[in-house]
């Protein structure tokens, strides 16, 4: 395989956003789901390799087919992940039920109907809130400004994670998933490396600032979590930590990482790509603006398929089993390639087109169907709704300026830096 559509190669993930889709385009039009190696990374260890799942067809069957295709032993590394990450970041997104289910049974009470309903009119406050500290500071960097600020605020005020806190949770986030982007990690790729490993300096230097996060975050739920068990409040972590079901210190900690991690990084960069396309497609701009309550569903769909702010995650085969044509083996890791999956033409008319009103958008950009399916989705399209509610309202001609800066990664399509203006 050419290294430049070779999706091991770090590199790869740097490329033109169109070279990148009509790699992946290529690898769709294959016979059978091609198998990348694995590269070295020290501390770390690594695998043989894994198999692309690229069709929208494998990714769905993947998904609900977790007694094959498992989440253990881990879900969101491609190598496994030792004991000493795991401790902050094995979360119930490695594992399959009895266990996951047990977790995602205690931890749904924060995301029932009721519940969300109650959160809407403090969603509202707080984009109001922000639109308004944008307002006065004039436009700037859409990222920090706006887009990363509402989930984070919006996960912390659920947790009862004071206001103090909330820029350290951002930065931490900002690291735990920096991935080889060296303006977060400090781990800089050698574009000339055929294999693109990383030096052992740099690895070292971004395990340290990803231990430090995980540990920083970890320390913070702890706390809040004691702290509950004296004091209750009505916030989800006292809801965590008492009752006749509930999570233990280290539980909590690693779901606290996942829910800020996966709940403000989706939503943050749903929202500052959707100014991006919105922008770039003037026409569906205004067809929104023409109809706002009756088109915003349909939009927030169409934004999640086309940007797949999560591209890809893992899964373990448990045993032989044939799928779609092609044999695995017990042992055998594959990616869950949501971002290919989401414009896969067997699947989607015209899939590289941006369209508001596309129906049926059958995509996976907030995972498979079956057990993982993300717990907050719901969340977040309010989010994503309420946000780009309020920005049309008191931005009515806001847009994002030149080329975003994008984060360099195979796992996460995220936006780091978009100048705008209003």
């Amino acid at each position: 395989m050419d290294t430049a559509a070779d999706l091991s190669h770090i590199p790869f993930w740097g490329l033109p956003r169109a070279e990148r889709h009509e790699a992946f385009r290529r690898l769709r039009a294959l016979d059978q789901p091609v198998f990348f190696r694995e590269n070295k990374i020290p501390f770390i260890g690594h695998g043989p390799g894994y198999y692309a799942l690229v069709r929208h067809a494998d990714v769905t069957e993947a998904s609900r087919d977790p007694a094959v295709f498992s989440s253990e032993p881990t879900a969101n590394s491609i190598p496994d992940m030792p004991r000493w990450l795991a401790v902050y970041f094995g979360s119930m997104i490695n594992m399959d039920d009895p266990r996951h289910a047990r977790l995602r049974r205690i931890v749904s009470r924060a995301f029932t109907p009721r519940i969300l309903a109650k959160m809407e009119e403090d969603l509202g406050r707080a984009a109001r809130e922000i639109v308004d500290g944008a307002v006065r500071e004039g436009p700037g960097d859409f990222v920090p400004q706006i887009a990363a600020r509402l989930p984070v605020r919006v996960i912390c005020d659920m947790m009862g994670i004071p206001a103090e806190h909330h820029d350290r949770v951002l930065r931490r986030t900002n690291t735990i998933l920096a991935n080889a982007d060296s303006e977060y990690s400090g781990v800089v790729v050698d574009p000339s490396r055929p294999d693109a490993s990383f030096g052992r300096w740099t690895t070292a230097r971004g395990l340290v600032a990803l231990l430090r996060a995980g540990h920083d975050l970890n320390g913070l739920a702890r706390r809040l979590a004691a702290e509950r068990r004296r004091r209750p409040t009505d916030d989800l972590t006292s809801m965590l930590v008492h009752g006749e079901e509930r999570l233990t210190a280290q539980e909590l900690g690693s779901f606290f990482i996942l829910l800020v991690v996966a709940g403000s990084e989706t939503t943050r960069n749903a929202i500052a790509h959707g100014l991006k396309l919105l922008t770039d497609h003037p026409g569906q701009r205004a067809l929104l603006l023409e109809d706002f309550d009756g088109r915003i569903a349909g939009a927030v769909e169409e934004i999640v398929r086309h940007s797949s702010p999560v591209i890809q995650f893992r899964r373990t085969v448990t045993r032989a089993h044939t799928m779609n044509g092609h044999d695995y083996r017990a042992g055998d890791k594959v990616l869950l390639f949501y971002n290919s999956a989401n414009r896969d033409e067997a699947v989607f008319r015209d899939p590289d087109v941006f369209d508001i009103t596309r129906s049926p958008n059958p995509h996976v950009g907030f995972g498979g169907p079956g057990p993982h399916y993300c717990l907050g989705a719901h969340l977040a399209r309010r989010e994503i709704t309420v946000m780009f509610r309020e920005l049309f309202d008191r931005m009515p001609a806001i847009r994002s300026v030149g080329e975003p800066s994008y984060l360099l990664s195979n796992f996460i399509n995220g936006v780091k830096h978009m100048s705008y203006r209003f």
